[in-house]
């Protein structure tokens, strides 16, 4: 086949890829939306109206002990008896997990909802994720059925990544990885166009309704890299990493020993107990996902003390690290934005001469790195929560030792052959 046919089939081969890349990217959107709304309805009648009506003080430690202990419950049976067992434990699988059964999806949106509502420290990713592909991947089946199902999963994972981000270009630095690892040949580019697609669209909708995550506005604007500020900027972006591979080290161990309760109804709720304890002793800033509580916690940063700041990452981290073990069902992005965050604001504080988004950027790009061996994402978060492109020369000066830390230590994953061959033989995963 000579070239320039081979160019015309890859050119007509992207165009059918058009329409089922761009309604996979409003399905995303519009699915992120309706689940964070579900969220939010239900988040507001146990965190404002319930209490309002009881007379009772949603802070206080009785109440946030309570609210977690019933989320662990809700959330145990879902998992016990929901058809599909909630979808994939998020602890065991990657960001992007194998396609579940449809009949499992109620199941997983309802384990996720009462997560995000309950002020469990997870983010919507994998699950969410999961629930995009699997209706992406039968609606394609049916109605596109010469897409490849693998294509199909890539262009569902980047509109959902797209819809939550608000841009594309998060997607596109994720999936280049997958793609680039995969052994076929072709440009890069022809592999990324149905992703990339199917992530602008579910942007440009996320934007629309008002869903996706913001970047940028929440620091002092950057005055732009110098040379003096690699200094500074590797040793933080190394301690805030070393803080996320304790996690990752704490994580699997918590988890196996969570499972020697065997009955999730008993370590789901276990672990909603815990969360419950230490959210009443870190306040709700260090409840929920972290999305909107990382805002308030910049905006606070200036009337708290290093020690203050040091105590909210901590209850984060062993929030994050309890919630991911005792098998709720969420992402741990979100909180790792959160606690680096956290540890940027508390070298700020002690050493206030280092630039705001400086710290901030490192203290993102350790804990996410550590916590989510991909950096790209580690990169485009720090540079998103610095709110300025041109502070990326100094990232990319820095993820490079702290990426030679990160590889050597533990992944933020559990790999168990029993769990995994238990999903296998469920009809229903």
């Amino acid at each position: 086949m000579s070239s320039e046919v081979a160019e015309k089939r890859m050119h007509r081969q992207l165009m059918r890829l058009a329409i089922p890349a761009i309604v996979i990217g409003i399905l995303s959107a519009v699915l992120l939306w309706a689940i964070d709304t579900f969220a939010e309805v239900i988040e507001h009648a146990i965190w404002e109206s319930l209490p309002d009506a009881l007379g009772a003080a949603p802070d206080a430690a009785w109440w946030i002990i309570g609210v977690l202990s019933v989320t662990g419950v809700a959330v145990g049976a879902i998992i016990k008896f929901a058809p599909g067992h909630g979808g994939h434990d998020s602890a065991t699988t990657e960001l992007i997990a194998p396609v579940l059964k449809l009949s499992a999806l109620p199941g997983v949106a309802a384990a996720l909802i009462l997560g995000l509502a309950g002020g469990v420290s997870l983010g919507p990713e994998s699950p969410i994720i999961a629930i995009a592909v699997a209706l992406a991947v039968a609606l394609c089946r049916k109605f596109a059925p010469r897409v490849p199902p693998a294509y199909v999963l890539m262009m569902a994972a980047a509109g959902m990544l797209g819809a939550m981000f608000g841009t594309p270009v998060a997607a596109a630095l994720l999936l280049t990885e997958t793609v680039a690892a995969a052994k076929k040949g072709g440009l890069l580019w022809d592999r990324l166009f149905g992703p990339v697609a199917a992530a602008g669209t579910a942007a440009l909708v996320a934007d629309e309704l008002g869903i996706s995550i913001a970047g940028g506005g929440l620091v002092p604007t950057y005055a732009g890299p110098e040379w003096w500020h690699v200094l500074p900027a590797i040793p933080i972006a190394l301690v805030a990493a070393l803080v996320g591979i304790a996690a990752a080290w704490a994580m699997p161990r918590l988890w196996r020993l969570f499972r020697t309760l065997k009955n999730p109804l008993l370590y789901v709720t276990a672990g909603g107990v815990i969360l419950g304890i230490l959210g009443a002793i870190g306040g709700p800033i260090t409840l929920f996902k972290g999305s909107d509580q990382t805002a308030e916690l910049i905006g606070q940063a200036d009337s708290m003390s290093a020690w203050a700041l040091i105590g909210v990452a901590a209850i984060k981290v062993a929030a994050l690290v309890v919630a991911a073990a005792a098998g709720f069902r969420g992402g741990r992005i979100f909180p790792s934005l959160f606690i680096g965050v956290a540890i940027g604001l508390t070298v700020h504080s002690l050493f206030p001469g280092v630039p705001l988004a400086l710290s901030l950027a490192c203290g993102v790009l350790g804990v996410v790195l550590a916590v989510g061996r991909d950096g790209w994402l580690a990169l485009f978060l720090a540079t998103a929560i610095a709110g300025d492109v041109s502070i990326i020369s100094i990232m990319c000066i820095v993820v490079l030792p702290v990426w030679l830390l990160v590889t050597s230590a533990p992944e933020m994953i559990v790999h168990d052959e029993k769990e995994l061959e238990a999903e296998k033989a469920d009809p229903l995963f």
